[in-house]
Formats: structure tokens, C-alpha cells, sequence
């Protein structure tokens, strides 16, 4: 069963987040991910959610995803995003 993970960030220095930016798709490709949105327009239609860049990569199972979640390579360049923006970040099982 597919695992995905969902991002929310609010960019808060573009500087500092462009690094983590092209780094980390590698991190997601060496770990069998695939994006499936990365920071594309968003248009609220209902509720009252404001989101600022969202991301969804798609990965073949919950573990997987974990795994990415969890590894070095990704470890490494986490604390890059942390300085330079708020993020949300869930696991979701999919069908």
C-alpha cells in the first residue's frame, strides 16, 4: 500500500530554503519517491486552511516513506529546511 508524504511549508528566508530546495529531491529519488506536487499554485475552495508551498511525494509504502523520513542523506539536509522555514509534515496511507 503506497505511503505519501505531505508537506506545508511557510517559507520564511527563499536564500537559505533554495539550497534545501536542490538538494533534497536526490535524497527522495535514491529513496523511491516521486513527487507528485512540489510547491505548485494552490487555490483554496473551502475551509479555512491557508497553505503556503505543498508538497506530496508518493513513495511505494508507509515504511518507505518513513525510511526516507529517517535516513541520513535526508537527516542531514532537515536542519537546512528547519532554519529557513515552519513546516508541517504528515504520513498518509494511501489505497
Amino acid at each position: 500500500m503506497a505511503g505519501y508524504v505531505i508537506v506545508n511549508d511557510e517559507v520564511t528566508d527563499e536564500t537559505v530554503f533554495a539550497e534545501f530546495r536542490s538538494r533534497v529531491a536526490a535524497t527522495v529519488e535514491a529513496h523511491g519517491g516521486r513527487y507528485l506536487v512540489r510547491g505548485g499554485a494552490a487555490e483554496l475552495v473551502d475551509g479555512d486552511w491557508e497553505p503556503g508551498r505543498v508538497v506530496v511525494i508518493e513513495f511505494d509504502s508507509v515504511e518507505q516513506a518513513k525510511g526516507w523520513l529517517t535516513s541520513p542523506e535526508y537527516t542531514e539536509i532537515k536542519e537546512i529546511r528547519m532554519r529557513s522555514a515552519r513546516a508541517s509534515v504528515v504520513i498518509v496511507e494511501g489505497v
